[in-house]
């Protein structure tokens, strides 16, 4: 199966968006308040429906990119977001991205994609962050028994992956929702 931009138009087309909280996931709200320079670069790729795009905005930050690979939810994001000069909204494949950015958003992209891309996902987050950028977010720390997406991981196996390029720290989502507490680490990665 391919994961690309016709899969995910059908997936959204059909709702089968089932991590889709409706809302700004509290974990990553938790963040965001904790983020204190508005004008900091942020990217949320794979950036679904944007709910935590709004809620940044609502927030006064000012330089936030969306990107995500499915055309027709792109257009939906366009049309509710014109206008907005605070927010750039790119339709492409993230591994074609070019930049760099002070934050990065995980926000349900990695456990999107198949797991042979997690190698080429830690490099461009890499190579898309400023010196000092951080990647923070969320990460499932659990496997799943049906075939992904969602693809599921360890808090290991994820620390053998970024250990090379990023300063570690994974902990446990004070923050989740009841259906996903004790299933979900918070990411706070630093570019080394």
């Amino acid at each position: 199966m391919a994961l690309d931009q016709d899969f995910w138009n059908q997936r959204n087309v059909e709702q089968q968006t089932g991590w889709d909280l409706g809302e700004a996931s509290p974990p990553l709200v938790a963040i965001f308040d904790q983020i204190e320079n508005k004008n900091a670069s942020i990217l949320i790729p794979g950036c679904g429906n944007a709910y935590e795009a709004q809620y940044l905005l609502e927030k006064g930050f000012t330089n936030i990119t969306l990107i995500d690979i499915a055309p027709l939810l792109v257009k939906e994001l366009q049309e509710q977001f014109v206008g907005n000069k605070h927010i750039h909204i790119i339709c492409a494949d993230f591994f074609d991205l070019e930049g760099q950015f002070d934050y990065i958003i995980e926000q349900t992209f990695f456990c999107a994609l198949d797991p042979s891309l997690r190698k080429a996902y830690v490099d461009k987050m890499h190579s898309l962050l400023n010196p000092q950028g951080i990647l923070t977010g969320v990460m499932f720390s659990q496997p799943f028994e049906i075939e992904g997406p969602p693809f599921g991981g360890t808090q290991e196996e994820y620390e053998r992956l970024f250990a090379d390029q990023f300063i570690l720290n994974f902990s446990a989502s004070a923050h989740s929702i009841p259906a996903r507490q004790g299933h979900e680490l918070k990411a706070v990665l630093t570019k080394r």
